[in-house]
C-alpha cells in the first residue's frame, strides 16, 4: 500500500478530479459573481437599442452587442490589442459568458473598433449610463470639465510646422519670378509676356517649354550634320528651364496642400494627419520636446465619465465652446459648470452666459489667485489699485495723477473675438498749468490706460460665483481621479489607431470601461453581505458543467 498522508497540518487530496473523464456541459453554466464589472456591461449593451441596419454589403459574422460587450470588459482589463481580446475571449471564463463562448478573430475586432455602428453605440451608451445614474441617485448637478493629452499613434519626427510652409512657400513663389525673368532674356523662344508668375501661369509656361522643346527635337532631326548644331543648344536650355519650372509647380502643389491639411492649426504630423504637435507633462527627457497627441477633454460626476471629447487644439481655452454645445446636445450638461483657470477666458464666460444663462460657471480666471497676493495689492502699476471715481468716469494713481476717459476702442485677437476698451489718458497740466511729471513717460509722451469694463464685470462675478459655493473644491479629485485610472489602472496612454474619429471611437470605449469598473467598485460596499452557513441542500452549478447536490452528507456529491 502507497504510504497514507497524515491529515493534521495537512489537506486531503481531490480523487475526483480527472480531466479527460466524460462530463455533461452547459455552455452557460457559469456566471460572474454579482459585483463583477461584467454584469453591468450586459445590462448597459442590452438597453441600449442595437438595429441590424445592415441591407448590403458583407453580412455581419457577430452581433454587434456582443462585440461591444467583449470589448467593453477587455479594455477594463488594460487589453488594448485586438490580438490580446481575441485570445482573451478565447481564454477567460468571464469573457466566454458574455459572449456565450464565441470567438472572433483579431481582424474582426479590429474592425469592429473603428466601425461606425460602434460609435453610435458609444454615444448611445453614454447618454443611458447617465439617466442610471441620475435615476439612482448618484450623481448631482455639478459637471467638472478638464483635459489631458493622448499621444497620437504617429511618428514624434514626422512633423509638419504651418510656418515653415507659409515661409517656404513664398520663397518658392520668389523663384517662380526669378525663373520668368531669366526666360526673358534667354535664348528659348517663348510667346510669354506676363510680367508675375502664379501657378496657373507657371502650367502655361510649361505647356509653352514643352511645345518649344518638341520643335527642337524636328528641328534637330533635320540637321543631324550641322555641328555646333544651335537648336540643340537651344533645347538644352529649355529642358534646363523645364525642369526648374516643374520642380516649381510641385512645390507649390506640395505646401497649399500642407496648408490645407493644418488648416486653423499650427502643425500636424505627416503619418496621422488629425494629430497636432502638443507639449505632454509625460515627458521622459524633461526637455520640453513636442509629440503628435489628441487634446482628450471630459466631464465627470462623482468620477464617472458622462461625456468626452477629442480635440486638435493644444489649449484648453478654445475647446470649451464646443465640448459645452456638444454636452448640452446630449443633455447631460449639469447646472453648474466647473472648471480651472486654463478655461478662464473673456470668450468663454461671455458665451456661456448668452447661450447657458440658467448654468453657473464656476471657473477661475489665470490671475485670480495672484490677485489676492500682497505683492499684487501693493503694486501701484496695477489699474485695479487705483482709485475709481464712477460718477465722472476718471481714475486717480497712487501718484497723484489723474487718468480722464478719452475714447472707446476695440481689438481683435487671433482667433477673431473682439475686446471692447475703454481709454483713459493722464492730465499733463495741473490747476496752475504746470507739467505733470509722473503724467508723461521716458519719451515725453502723456500716459494712457486701457480698461476693459466687460473683462472686469466677468472677473468680479466669477470671483463671487467661487465664494458662494463650495462644488469647486471637488474638482480635483473628481476629475483628476479619472485621469490617473485612465492612464495608470488601464495603461491606455497612446492610441493604437490613426485618425480623430477612429481615435474617438477608441478612448469612448476606454472611458465607458472605465465607468463599469467605477460602478462595480462602487456598488460592492453597498451590497448585502449573504449567510455563510449553507442551505438544506440545493443543486449548483461550476463553470465545467457539472452539477453539485449540496446538503445530502457531509462533502458535495459530484454528478457528471
Amino acid at each position: 500500500m502507497p504510504p497514507q498522508i497524515p491529515s493534521k497540518g495537512y489537506k486531503t487530496l481531490d480523487t475526483n478530479y480527472n480531466i479527460n473523464q466524460l462530463s455533461l456541459n452547459i455552455a452557460t453554466a457559469y456566471e460572474p459573481e454579482d459585483d463583477h464589472p461584467a454584469h453591468y456591461i450586459n445590462q448597459l449593451v442590452e438597453k441600449l437599442a442595437v438595429k441590424n441596419t445592415q441591407v448590403m454589403g458583407r453580412p455581419r459574422e457577430y452581433d454587434p452587442r456582443m462585440m461591444l460587450k467583449l470589448v467593453l470588459l477587455a479594455y477594463s482589463y488594460g487589453l488594448v490589442s485586438c490580438r490580446k481580446i481575441a485570445r482573451f475571449a478565447r481564454e477567460n471564463v468571464v469573457a466566454m459568458w458574455l459572449t456565450q463562448e464565441h470567438q472572433p478573430t483579431y481582424r474582426t475586432i479590429a474592425r469592429f473598433i473603428v466601425s461606425t455602428d460602434l460609435e453610435a453605440m458609444i454615444q448611445a451608451s453614454f447618454k443611458e449610463f447617465h439617466d442610471y445614474l441620475d435615476d439612482n441617485g448618484l450623481i448631482d448637478e455639478a459637471s467638472f470639465i478638464d483635459g489631458t493629452k493622448i499621444l497620437a499613434n504617429a511618428n514624434k519626427y514626422s512633423f509638419v510646422w504651418k510656418k515653415r510652409t507659409i515661409k517656404y512657400s513664398e520663397l518658392n513663389a520668389q523663384k517662380a519670378n526669378e525663373l520668368l525673368k531669366e526666360l526673358k532674356v534667354a535664348e528659348v523662344k517663348i510667346d510669354f509676356t506676363n510680367s508675375e508668375m502664379s501657378l496657373d501661369q507657371l502650367d502655361t509656361v510649361i505647356a509653352l517649354l514643352e511645345q518649344r522643346i518638341a520643335e527642337l527635337n524636328q528641328r534637330v532631326n533635320e540637321t543631324v550634320k550641322v555641328s555646333p548644331n544651335p537648336a540643340k543648344q537651344e533645347r538644352r536650355h529649355a529642358k534646363k528651364y523645364l525642369r526648374a519650372a516643374k520642380h516649381i509647380r510641385q512645390k507649390n502643389h506640395e505646401y497649399e496642400t500642407q496648408k490645407q491639411i493644418a488648416g486653423s492649426r499650427n502643425s500636424y504630423s505627416k503619418t496621422d494627419h488629425d494629430a497636432t504637435f502638443m507639449r505632454l507633462k509625460e515627458d521622459p527627457m524633461r526637455n520640453g520636446q513636442t509629440k503628435p497627441a489628441y487634446n482628450l477633454q471630459i466631464m465627470t460626476n462623482s468620477q464617472y465619465v458622462l461625456g468626452y471629447g477629442l480635440m486638435q487644439n493644444p489649449t484648453d481655452t478654445r475647446t470649451l465652446i464646443p465640448f459645452l454645445n456638444q454636452l448640452a446636445q446630449n443633455e447631460v450638461l449639469g447646472r453648474e459648470i466647473v472648471a480651472d483657470a486654463g478655461y478662464g477666458s473673456e470668450r468663454n464666460y461671455k458665451y456661456i452666459e448668452d447661450h447657458f444663462p440658467d448654468k453657473t460657471a464656476l471657473i477661475p480666471y489665470s490671475t485670480m489667485i495672484k490677485e489676492n497676493s500682497r505683492k499684487w495689492r501693493s503694486d501701484d502699476r496695477k489699474v485695479m489699485n487705483w482709485e475709481y471715481h464712477e460718477d465722472d468716469d476718471f481714475y486717480i494713481n497712487p501718484a497723484g495723477v489723474r487718468f480722464n476717459f478719452k475714447r472707446y476702442a476695440y481689438r481683435h485677437d487671433h482667433y477673431g473675438f473682439r475686446r471692447d476698451f475703454k481709454v483713459y489718458q493722464a492730465e499733463k497740466f495741473d490747476e496752475n498749468h504746470r507739467l505733470i511729471p509722473q503724467a508723461l513717460t521716458r519719451a515725453g509722451n502723456t500716459k494712457y490706460i486701457m480698461v476693459n469694463p466687460q473683462w472686469e464685470y466677468f472677473k468680479a462675478k466669477a470671483r463671487h460665483s467661487l465664494s458662494n459655493s463650495n462644488t469647486y473644491s471637488r474638482r480635483k479629485y473628481d476629475v483628476e481621479t479619472v485621469f490617473g485610472n485612465l492612464k495608470a489602472y488601464l495603461g491606455f496612454k497612446r492610441f493604437t489607431v490613426r485618425g480623430l474619429l477612429k481615435a474617438k471611437r477608441q478612448i469612448g470605449i476606454a472611458l465607458m470601461a472605465l465607468n463599469m469598473k467605477k460602478l462595480a467598485d462602487r456598488r460592492r460596499p453597498f451590497q448585502n453581505i449573504q449567510s455563510k452557513k449553507e442551505e438544506p441542500f440545493g443543486i449548483l452549478s461550476i463553470p465545467n458543467g457539472s452539477l453539485i447536490i449540496k446538503g445530502l452528507c457531509h462533502s458535495p456529491l459530484y454528478i457528471y
